[in-house]
């Protein structure tokens, strides 16, 4: 199943996507409820702790993919459908799903999650939290309609109770232990750690991003200030940046805290030894700088300390066999308390310069977060400058999306006096993302009842969603749409600009502020629309999920409040490193080709030392190519790299006047109707000129086949001429190889001539290096030729004596093996019977020489007689004594 036409076709009225009863029911508001509207906008922005209703407000993931199984959350079902066994099913016969049987669900479900081996699920509504364990694979032939699992609701106390604070996020962290670990944001800042495996009900560790506010103070911090909207992991190879946790609150501030590591962890051992590097090399430039005679700062001194100090307790966790620098594993750790301070919240980080706002738009409050990194996952062979560069993106109600560089890496900081800091951390600004949300909404009119419909702005919430397989492209989805954010070409020319700045010999034509100034940016493109202009109204986009298995094509499933799945398949492409190639020196001035060969068309570029082809010292090259040096580009309007349309698809929301079979044109209609018109003759255009371009380059490619064909046969005629040697050139490679040796004794006569001239008679070493020649020589091959003393004569006769002793020897080899082998077969030719007879008669004989000795005893002692010791206690003492 790869072609998009057959997704459509099996999730066409499948039933795992059909509207639960409390919207398709009776006593249900209908489907138009879960639109977002500006009747249904008090909806999706209040939240009610009592009544939680079905319409997707805040933040929402309502799908997941595990394997080839398909879990979609509706309402409060959990719903599972196998994708696989779904490939020959195109009628609604086949088509089937299974309800996860969960009494402790009672709640909407707004965010699922599957945990790192994927047999857990988190869930989460509104306030509550919950942990489902998923059935095995096989569950689909079951002949029930539920599945019975087992779920666990977490944090009872601090997520079920009427004070509760609203849930902002629930993710599991990627070195839980046995992937138990999962980490609830709540909106009051507090994010607690629950591991499953221990206890469900309370926290391992809360981290505070929120600091309590005191009661007798006046605090004139706005609201959207003190409430969190998201969270997310750091990342990096040999920094702090895993054991980091970035949180964004609503007004756009942006916290960290670090180090932070799971209660029951399992961490790689490399990064381990990384980090314990890092450490030591930050502390031995403060020594550096020390002896230089800059005197650094106490409280950077005491951090270094206190940094190597959490080293040193992870370095002690290591079981042996996994010192640097070994294969890496998983090694189980837990925090080091070693340290009894808190880690300190560092921030707001400063925002340099400051972001813009995009025009027409007052702003919106911060709704997600990611941390992205060069060479993560999939690319980590790739080194290069750019290696510890971090990236970090925010999005906004209105569509804006913020690009920071981490370029200052966050450090390990705890809460102590002496290592307070006014001092704030900072992120570069780079760009701001417009997904044209405003734009969309000014263009349409006004509602009827004389509201702006950028009103419906405060009701979106978009969501960053990473693609498993490539980590450079970010899908973000919205109440009115999804869009794809591809940051190959920003990475790509950031690593080049990188590169460039660092390189000496261009450090005096620009500076590094000059060459980001080319560097390309962010790559958007829409690939769901789900606004109606019409309607006014959107069908807010729950759910994005991309497969990661081989049984399943690679391509993003979409699901709408709605239910409406919309499927794209998607392109793999091949990992490469943002490592920029040397560009060559420029080309020397050649003369023009011969008028008999066409020139290369196009703008040619300079060709490469290493592939241009060499052209004599004089006179034109020795052959010119059709085509130019610069490999054929896929014209843009035809290049589909990832696999996504050039126009996105609508999936509007359900319009009753057209089921009745009603249709009115109005204004925004025609509008509406001209732009697309317009944009898809442009489109038509574009691809003409591509295919022109693309036959051009074919026959061109087609000609200059045929003459590189033609070209080297004349080179294979040629050879065949050099190779055929007559009897003339035998001859005078005859007469050649005669006058190079009478040359070469030539040559040594006159050496040697020149070497008596220069040097008539021996140095004293030379005359002492030669008379240990001669000494030698005598000892090993003697002084005549019966000379019986030298090593030579020795070693020929121990010869003879080997060769005299050897045949004796195997004689005596031969019989002692005869003999052993004779004497095992009268150990084995006797029988068990026999063994226990003569057994029997020994220990007969043994009593009957025992009482013997006992009455010659007994008579010499009345005779008073002396006598010896017997034979056999004679030979015991013999024995014990040698012993």
């Amino acid at each position: 199943m790869g072609g998009e036409a057959d997704w459509d076709e099996l999730f066409k009225d499948h039933p795992v996507l059909a509207l639960p009863k409390s919207v398709s029911g009776p006593a249900g508001k209908g489907e138009e409820s879960l639109s977002l509207s500006l009747s249904s906008l008090p909806d999706f922005v209040n939240v009610d702790p009592v009544d939680d209703k079905p319409t997707p407000s805040g933040r929402r993931q309502a799908i997941a993919i595990k394997d080839a199984d398909l879990v979609t959350a509706v309402g409060s079902e959990i719903r599972i459908a196998s994708l696989g066994d779904s490939q020959g099913a195109r009628g609604g016969s086949q088509k089937g799903y299974k309800t996860l049987h969960t009494p402790n669900i009672q709640f909407e479900i707004h965010q699922i999650a599957l945990n790192p081996n994927g047999k857990l699920l988190a869930v989460a509504g509104a306030f509550q939290v919950a942990v489902v364990v998923l059935p095995r694979t096989g569950f689909n032939k079951l002949v029930t309609a539920t599945v019975d699992c087992k779920s666990i609701q977490i944090g009872q106390y601090y997520h079920a109770a009427d004070t509760s604070a609203p849930v902002a996020k629930i993710d599991w962290h990627p070195w839980g232990q046995g992937g138990s670990t999962l980490l609830v944001m709540t909106v009051d800042g507090k994010l607690r750690e629950y591991d499953i495996s221990v206890d469900a009900d309370e926290p391992q560790q809360t981290l505070s991003f929120v600091p309590d506010k005191k009661k007798s103070s006046f605090d004139a911090e706005d609201a959207a200030e003190r409430e969190v909207a998201s969270f997310t992991y750091g990342k990096g190879k040999a920094d702090w940046g895993p054991l980091t946790v970035f949180a964004v609150m609503r007004s756009g501030d942006i916290y960290a805290m670090c180090p932070y590591l799971p209660k029951n962890a399992s961490v790689p051992s490399t990064y381990v030894h990384a980090l314990e590097c890092y450490v030591s090399a930050k502390q031995e430039f403060l020594s550096a700088s020390a002896s230089e005679g800059r005197i650094p700062s106490d409280g950077l001194t005491t951090l270094y300390d206190y940094q190597r100090k959490y080293v040193n307790a992870l370095l002690k966790q290591l079981p042996p066999g996994t010192a640097w620098p070994a294969t890496t594993r998983l090694v189980p750790m837990r925090p080091p308390t070693t340290i009894k301070n808190k880690p300190a919240r560092q921030g707001p980080f400063l925002l340099q310069p400051s972001p813009r706002n995009l025009p027409g738009s007052e702003g919106g409050d911060a709704t997600d977060i990611v941390y992205l990194s060069f060479g993560e996952d999939a690319a980590e062979e790739s080194e290069g400058e750019t290696e510890g560069l971090g990236l970090v993106l925010v999005s906004f109600q209105d569509g804006k999306v913020d690009l920071y560089l981490d370029v200052e890496k966050v450090e390990a900081r705890w809460e102590t006096k002496q290592l307070q800091s006014d001092e704030l951390p900072m992120l570069a600004t780079y760009e701001s993302i417009d997904l044209g949300l405003v734009s969309t909404l000014k263009k349409a009119s006004t509602s009827q009842r004389g509201q702006s419909l950028l009103d419906l702005v405060q009701g979106n919430h978009p969501v960053f969603f990473n693609d498993p397989i490539h980590y450079d492209t970010i899908y973000v989805y919205h109440a009115f749409g999804v869009h794809v954010l591809q940051l190959e070409p920003l990475l790509r020319s950031l690593a080049i600009a990188l590169r460039e700045a660092n390189d000496e010999s261009r450090s005096e034509a620009g500076s590094l502020d000059a060459t980001l100034e080319k560097v390309a940016q962010t790559d958007v493109q829409p690939i769901l629309l789900t606004f109606s202009v019409e309607q006014q109204s959107s069908s807010p986009v729950v759910g994005v999920a991309v497969p990661n298995d081989v049984y399943l094509t690679y391509s993003i499933f979409i699901l709408t409040s709605a239910l409406r799945m919309s499927v794209f398949p998607l392109n793999l492409r091949s990992e490469s490193p943002y490592v920029p190639e040397p560009e060559a020196p420029p080309p020397k001035p050649t003369p023009p080709p011969p008028a008999s060969l066409p020139a290369p068309p196009g703008p040619s570029a300079p060709p490469t030392a290493q592939k241009a082809l060499q052209a004599p010292p004089e006179g034109p090259p020795a052959y010119v190519s059709l085509l130019s040096e610069e490999p054929f580009k896929i014209p843009s309007a035809i290049a589909r790299s990832s696999g996504l349309p050039t126009n996105p698809r609508l999936s509007l929301p359900n319009n009753p006047s057209i089921t009745k079979g009603e249709f009115m044109i109005t204004p925004d209609t025609l509008r509406y109707l001209g732009t697309i018109v317009e944009h898809f003759s442009s489109q038509i255009h574009d691809v003409q000129l591509a295919h022109r371009a693309a036959e051009t380059r074919a026959s061109l490619q087609e000609q200059e086949f045929k003459r590189q064909r033609a070209k080297c046969a004349e080179m294979l005629e040629s050879a065949r001429k050099l190779s055929g040697v007559g009897p003339a050139q035998a001859q005078r490679l005859a007469r050649l190889q005669e006058s190079q040796r009478a040359l070469l004794a030539r040559l040594d006569r006159t050496l040697q001539g020149l070497m008596a001239k220069a040097s008539p008679e021996l140095s004293e070493h030379e005359t002492k290096w030669f008379e240990e020649l001669r000494r030698m020589r005598a000892e090993v091959a003697g002084a005549g030729k019966f000379d019986d003393r030298s090593l030579l004569a020795r070693a020929k006769l121990l010869r003879r004596e080997v060769d005299r002793l050897l045949p004796h020897l195997k004689e005596l080899k031969e019989m002692e093996e005869a003999r052993k082998k004779n004497a095992a077969d009268g150990r084995e030719a006797l029988g068990l019977s026999q063994a226990f007879e003569l057994g029997k008669r020994s220990t007969e004989e043994r009593t009957r020489i025992s009482l013997m000795e006992a009455e010659i005893s007994r008579i010499a002692n009345i005779m008073d007689v002396s006598l010896g010791r017997p034979p056999a206690l004679q030979a015991q003492n013999g024995d014990a004594e040698d012993k």
